[in-house]
């Protein structure tokens, strides 16, 4: 191998400042050949048909292939550039096109099938067992059952889909980067509190230009929304940001994902077929806890029975006060987050902006660590030296209570040109015993959090501070896993509808005083959060809680409903689809022009198609094995209780996907989950 090309090193970590957009299709190309050779050889007559020769070499190969790919596809992420892009894309095709053919390797499958039929196979640890049963079904959703043309045809939608996918991408990122509105009169931009300003301010430094720079950027867009009272400005924030990537708005057709909308949905059915699904839909719930659309539907609908009537008192009394309060005689959608925002102060005498001195982000962090330390017995140590992507990265040994490093975390928090909207947690390296060689789980934490200005630190909200609980609560499940077999430890295998658990579950210390404690000071003065503030922050937690309900089951019957219902005669019908969607659940409906479907990236660019649902769906589970710390602490316990804390590592974030979700839940709350608990989450029932 090259060993001048960085992704073809077998560093324990990425060398990011030495890679190159020339690197990556030399370092595919040698080690998609590497593969095959390793593949025909594993398959060749006369080898050896057992676990080792033939389940661990795949792990070893995938493994070898996900060093190089791993830090090519974050970057891509978070440092987006022509050059990168331009290499990114024919590679990752060449990767998605591997993959299927790989998939419908019948030499290969006949290999793993006969790893499950020797007689050895019943004696396997379960894990290895798993792996193996979970080969197998991949193996067919990969096609590995069809024949000439359809085994061509899937492979093609295959290539198709992912190159749509990093197109839509692309759009996406494209669209919101290339609007901005240069605001030199202060008066313009009144309402909007100095935390707000500050990022502005210094959106208009990097650009070179005084006074301020209005962009879409979630920081800026969120300021604007929730506190300018300059109703133009917010509607024209409003129509930039819900018109992104779409047919109208400010850069109309420029970058319209109408058209890939239509060919993703149309491949995704076809492929769906092939494999003898009714849709897409279905062929999702395949790897799902959910098991059939009627389910999911049943869950979705019975959800909005209970929220809809809330949202629509909710919805009553806002219009009510934005009429007699705002002289807003029409509440529009760009009016209704600063009429929230208006209400709650009047309601709970709470400002965001009264928050957020109380949540500096190194206070957070540290508080976040320390909630982990209780819980799990680890503690997080930053370490100098470490090769990163910019220079606001900082990177974190994970440490168990002997002191032995067994994980690592990049963290990634601030919003810049060049890098993906949102918060996510990706893996750079998983988790891997192979003999001797001993490869530990690393993984990307990454948000997009207003930076630090003008001598203070970042100050998060208090969206912001659940925002990267959740996400450390991802990384924790990757981090934390015992299971040594990459495909089916941490996040891998793990079904999708139960993959949010670990992260939503964490969400809930963001709301208890004692895990508030440990980091809520004032930036400044160093004052704890003041009891009367917490106090009415939780008052308000239930806030709009039937409009937030309601907006996500629009999201998630829209998903559902567009993957269950296509017709190839008619198209995607994105637009009538999401427009069925809302009449269903929905208690405001946005303006015509309003494209939310062209921006979704979840579902057209991401792992969530036909799984948006699963929001809803591991929050459930979240709320209810909370519950078990809160039981402790109703014992004159702490809610951050270790024995708890032990149970859940134990039974939960270190199983992987070496057993159903379901029977790990059932392992730690001793029980099945109770649908309740998701509606008492929201305040919608008595606690």
């Amino acid at each position: 191998m090259n060993q001048d090309n960085p992704l073809l090193a077998d560093d324990t970590l990425p060398a990011f400042s030495r890679i190159r957009p020339e690197h990556i299709a030399p370092a595919i190309a040698e080690i998609l050949a590497a593969d095959d050779a390793a593949i025909a050889e594993l398959t060749a007559p006369g080898a050896p048909r057992d676990f080792a020769h033939v389940m661990l070499a795949q792990e070893r190969l995938g493994q070898r292939l996900a060093r190089a790919w791993a830090p090519v596809s974050h970057l891509h992420s978070v440092v987006d550039g022509p050059a990168l892009r331009e290499a990114y894309g024919p590679a990752e095709e060449k990767l998605t096109e591997h993959a299927i053919a790989q998939g419908q390797n019948r030499d290969l499958y006949a290999a793993v099938q006969a790893v499950a039929d020797a007689p050895a196979f019943a004696t396997l640890p379960r894990p290895e067992r798993v792996l193996v049963e979970h080969a197998l079904r991949d193996f067919r959703l990969s096609g590995v059952s069809l024949e000439e043309p359809a085994r061509t045809r899937f492979r093609e939608i295959g290539v198709e889909l992912s190159k749509l996918s990093t197109e839509f991408s692309n759009a996406v990122l494209d669209a919101t980067d290339a609007w901005h509105e240069h605001v030199t009169d202060e008066r313009d931009l009144a309402g909007i509190p100095e935390s707000g300003l500050a990022v502005l301010r210094q959106y208009a430094r990097e650009q070179e230009l005084d006074g301020y720079l209005v962009t879409l950027k979630q920081p800026s867009v969120q300021a604007v929304l929730t506190y300018a009272d300059n109703r133009g400005l917010r509607e024209r924030v409003y129509w930039a940001y819900q018109t992104r990537a779409s047919d109208q708005g400010p850069h109309a057709g420029k970058y319209d994902n109408s058209a890939r909308i239509e060919q993703i949905m149309a491949l995704r059915h076809e492929a769906a077929q092939l494999l003898g699904f009714a849709n897409a839909a279905e062929e999702s719930l395949a790897t799902k806890m959910a098991g059939s659309p009627a389910g999911v539907m049943e869950f979705l609908h019975d959800l909005a029975v209970r929220a809809k009537p809330v949202a629509q008192r909710e919805l009553a009394t806002l219009r009510q006060f934005a009429h007699e309060e705002l002289e807003l005689d029409n509440l529009e959608s760009w009016d209704v987050g600063y009429a929230s925002e208006k209400l709650r102060q009047k309601n709970y005498e709470l400002d965001e902006e009264q928050l957020k001195p109380y949540f500096p982000l190194p206070a957070v962090m540290d508080g976040l660590w320390a909630i982990t330390h209780k819980l799990y017995g680890i503690t997080l140590a930053q370490r100098e030296g470490v090769d990163v992507w910019h220079p606001d990265v900082r990177y974190y040994d994970v440490k168990d209570a002997d002191g032995r490093v067994f994980a690592g975390a990049y963290v990634d928090l601030y919003a810049r040109n060049g890098k993906r909207g949102g918060a996510w947690m990706d893996v750079c390296r998983a988790r891997f015993d192979d003999g001797e060689a001993k490869q530990l789980p690393v993984a990307f934490l990454t948000c997009n959090f207003a930076p630090p200005t003008e001598g203070r630190p970042a100050l998060l909200t208090h969206d912001d501070v659940l925002t990267l609980f959740h996400e450390f609560g991802h990384g924790l499940h990757h981090l934390l896993t015992e299971i040594a077999l990459p495909s089916i430890g941490g996040i891998d295998g793990v079904e999708w509808d139960a993959v949010e658990l670990p992260s939503q579950f964490m969400e809930n210390f963001g709301w208890n005083r004692e895990a508030l404690d440990l980091f809520a000071r004032h930036w400044q003065t160093g004052e704890a959060l003041p009891e009367e503030l917490f106090q009415r922050m939780l008052a308000a937690r239930h806030f709009h809680a039937g409009l937030f309900l309601v907006r996500q089951l629009e999201f998630a019957l829209f998903d559902f409903s567009l993957h269950l219902g296509y017709d190839p005669a008619e198209g995607a019908r994105a637009l009538a689809v999401l427009e069925q969607a809302r009449k269903q659940v929905a208690v405001l409906h946005p303006p015509a022009w309003q494209r939310f479907p062209h921006a979704f990236s979840h579902i057209f660019a991401g792992g969530y198609a036909a799984g948006y649902y699963s929001y809803l769906w591991a929050e459930l589970l979240s709320a209810d094995a909370f519950g078990a710390f809160e039981d402790a602490s109703k014992l004159g316990g702490s809610v951050i209780d270790p024995d708890t804390g032990a149970r859940f590592r134990r039974e939960v974030l270190s199983v992987g996907a070496s057993r159903p979700a379901l029977e790990s839940f059932v392992a730690f709350r001793g029980r099945k989950p109770e649908p309740e608990a998701l509606l008492r989450s929201h305040g919608l029932l008595p606690v």
